[in-house]
């Protein structure tokens, strides 16, 4: 017998004396969660975004679609950037006429291999103001996990006002549960026992998200 039988096993004999009209797991307990707290203006709900990814030490940039390349490449140049990791999916735009080596995004690459690139540029699926999150799901435009967690500097690009959403309710209503995601509030950190605050641990130093559509 497997350890699955087993637990299986448990579970109908713990439920052996529920009445078989006894109300559905589903409806058993009452989901009536708030959608988002409070009404906000698409502009409001981005303000807020921005403020909460700053609040995580992200940082953040705005533009137009028509400065993202020029964004993207002063992000790069500013962080002495030789060599940045692209998945397959995003417009080639977004890093038109940027001088730094593109490295694809490949499954045979070692984690070294990775960990060697200076930089990495992904799209993202949504976007949380309420909770500063950015979630990637593994599409075209972001590639596999392992490329946001290896190399050292993330810029994550998010579409405005089309991938912002006000509340983790409305997130979980766009994404894909059976998709590999990866939620992410600002870059990488963690804190020992005396709460030291170490960043970089277990993903990217540095996060930079570039808000692409109310450019200032």
């Amino acid at each position: 017998m497997s350890s699955r039988d087993r637990i299986l096993g448990r579970v109908r004999r713990a439920l052996a004396d529920v009445p078989a009209d006894d109300t559905p797991y589903e409806r058993a307990v009452p989901r009536d969660y708030l959608r988002e707290h409070g009404g906000r203006s698409v502009e409001e709900t981005v303000e807020l975004l921005a403020e909460n990814l700053a609040d995580y030490r992200a940082l953040v940039h705005r533009c137009t679609v028509g400065q993202l390349a020029v964004t993207v490449g002063r992000l790069l140049a500013e962080r002495g950037s030789k060599t940045v990791l692209v998945p397959p999916g995003p417009d080639a735009a977004w890093l038109e006429g940027v001088d730094v080596e593109q490295v694809a995004d490949r499954a045979e690459s070692t984690p070294h291999e990775l960990d060697r690139v200076d930089s990495v540029v992904t799209g993202c699926a949504v976007a949380v103001a309420e909770t500063g999150t950015i979630v990637l799901d593994g599409s075209p435009d972001q590639g596999r996990r392992r490329i946001t967690l290896i190399p050292d500097h993330h810029i994550c690009v998010v579409r405005v006002p089309d991938q912002v959403v006000a509340s983790v309710p409305q997130a979980l209503e766009r994404l894909d549960p059976t998709r590999p995601l990866t939620w992410v509030s600002g870059p990488s950190a963690t804190s020992d026992i005396e709460l030291d605050r170490v960043e970089g641990v277990h993903g990217p130093r540095t996060l930079e998200v570039v808000l692409v559509g109310l450019g200032r």
